[in-house]
């Protein structure tokens, strides 16, 4: 297991019992999350809590975000407390949020001029699976981004899906999945209608 420091940004539903099973594994984790009191949560387990998002980095560590929407993973990136910066070169992003395509390679080209490295990983699977490390991910990046994550991941997950270099590629199946998901129950709900 690496003895690279996590910093785990997003402490919601899906966050926080990702960064605890972090946590059990051993690993050193700090986190951040926008409402302070539910990062301290996770300081019984052992997190340290960061005040901003570059404060939960450490140069050429790695960043893990888990958040809401795009808004939010460009803010904790490029905010002017973004962890881009203080990644730095050799520093790796794995982006777990669920989000579009485009923000997906506007991150990748932002932190190859950065030196750092930058990996999509958005994952299927409920809180439940979360708590219990059950989630399937779904990576796209670089080889090596890949090969510096893939001890993270298999924390987190109980099976990892490469879908290719481009870093849009793992987004665009999250969002067909989704689209799947919604079809079928659409479909179900037709179903039931009285005819």
């Amino acid at each position: 297991m690496s003895t690279t420091p996590i910093g785990f940004l997003g402490l919601g539903s899906m966050g926080a019992p990702m960064a605890r099973n972090l946590l059990k594994s051993g690993l050193a984790v700090t986190v951040y999350n926008r409402t302070r009191a539910t990062a301290e949560v996770l300081r019984s387990d052992g997190a340290s809590i960061a005040e901003t998002p570059a404060g939960a980095v450490v140069a050429g560590g790695i960043a893990i975000t888990m958040l809401a929407h795009d808004a939010a993973l460009e803010a904790v990136t490029l905010g002017p407390d973004g962890i881009l910066q203080k990644l730095g070169k050799g520093g790796l992003h794995i982006s777990m949020s669920t989000v579009s395509p485009e923000t997906s390679k506007k991150l990748a080209a932002l932190h190859a001029a950065n030196g750092s490295l930058f990996l999509s990983a958005p994952v299927f699977g409920r809180p439940e699976a979360a708590a219990a490390a059950k989630l399937w991910i779904c990576q796209s990046g670089s080889a090596d981004a890949k090969q510096r994550a893939k001890a993270v991941l298999d924390v987190l997950g109980q099976g990892i899906h490469d879908f290719g270099d481009d870093p849009a590629a793992a987004n665009g199946v999250k969002r067909s999945g989704h689209f799947m998901i919604l079809a079928a129950i659409e479909t179900m709900v037709d179903a039931q209608a009285p005819v």
